[in-house]
């Protein structure tokens, strides 16, 4: 059997594979509420052989969404309906988990394809934004510097989210604490200038997040995994370092994450040497610091690739993002290409994908 395709275990969850789709923002909710456009996204490519699904950035709070359009989990109304999806993924054989996060100073914000752009917050249906810091983000509106009792709410926040998803159903969950968002605002120094217990010191810097996580894990069962999505640098000198985040990781592993997502950058802006596979050494490095297990992102595209940076041993599964907007049933095709065949054990197994799919496996 390819590595690709050999199951993963985290705590007690078994992960028929370890082709996952990555979280992608679809900005197409409503007051929250994930709809037939999230059902079909991530149903299909559940339906495609992915082992585990994640949701886009659901945000803990409605101030915390990126863009009105965003999905949320704060209320029994999302709650129900994310539950609809995720009956449906596991039908389809596969794990889901839901990605918590806040937007922080990057919150209010047009939805990529509004015909109107321009300053945010957004005149029509946004909110004014908070951050560690009175900083905003370049281009945006200047964000309200959190108060001490709101920076405290913040991990009560994510842990109530988390109870929620538990009550939907998810298998993971994952705290967003990368790509410029509150999280990861904390724990750059481009973002956060506080000389409060919050800031300063990188282990003030990273109180946030690990309190965030200590109480998502409090709130999540112990045989289900939290997983961490970390930007491990800034590309910036006078930003995050891969060591500076290797480091965080490896505290987070001993208050309970079980996998670190990682990806780079969107904190400030920079400049980023974009190619195949460009972040799987900053994967790499995470995963030899922390020694925690790590799936890498960011433009992994071929099966043979995708199963090298498995074998090298730099990481233990591999994200997917544009490749599977491409392609929904990218591993399926992998599966053929890599010589392995699935899709010919019945649903709700928790191996292989869907029966009705197995003539793939043939030319």
């Amino acid at each position: 059997m390819s590595l690709l395709f050999e199951p993963v275990a985290l705590r007690g969850l078994s992960v028929p594979n370890r082709a996952w789709l990555a979280p992608m923002c679809e900005y197409s909710a409503e007051d929250g509420l994930p709809n037939d456009w999230h059902l079909v996204h991530l149903g299909s490519r559940a339906a495609g052989g992915f082992g585990l699904v994640l949701t886009e950035a659901t945000a803990v709070v409605p101030e915390g969404r990126i863009s009105p359009q965003d999905t949320g989990i704060w209320n029994d109304e999302q709650t129900a309906a994310w539950r609809r999806i995720v009956d449906f993924v596991h039908a389809r054989g596969a794990r889901i988990g839901i990605q918590l996060a806040h937007a922080g100073r990057k919150a209010s914000t047009f939805r990529p394809w509004s015909p109107v752009q321009g300053s945010v917050p957004v005149p029509d249906g946004g909110w004014p934004t908070v951050g560690p810091s009175a900083s905003p983000y370049p281009g945006y509106a200047v964000p309200a510097e959190m108060t001490p009792t709101q920076v405290a709410d913040v991990p009560e926040l994510f842990a109530a989210a988390a109870r929620r998803a538990l009550e939907a159903g998810f298998d993971a969950v994952e705290v967003h604490a990368a790509h410029g968002y509150l999280l990861h605002q904390f724990l750059s120094p481009l973002a956060n200038t506080r000389t409060d217990e919050y800031g300063g010191s990188a282990d003030g810097r990273s109180r946030l997040v690990e309190e965030t996580v200590t109480a998502v894990r409090a709130a999540w069962p112990d045989e289900l995994p939290v997983l961490v999505r970390v930007s491990a640098t800034d590309w910036r000198d006078d930003g995050l370092t891969v060591d500076d985040v290797a480091a965080v990781a490896g505290r987070l592993g001993r208050l309970g994450a079980d996998l670190v997502d990682v990806s780079t950058g969107g904190v400030a802006p920079a400049s980023i040497s974009v190619g195949p596979g460009y972040q799987v050494p900053y994967a790499r490095r995470v995963r030899e610091v922390s020694g925690l297990p790590v799936s890498a992102v960011g433009l992994i595209s071929e099966p043979a690739q995708a199963e090298q940076i498995l074998v090298e041993g730099s990481a233990d599964a591999v994200m997917l993002g544009r490749e599977a907007l491409r392609d929904p049933y990218w591993p399926l095709r992998a599966a053929h290409a890599l010589g392995e065949k699935i899709g010919t054990v019945p649903v709700g197994s928790g191996v292989g994908t869907q029966p009705q799919y197995s003539r793939a496996q043939w030319r």
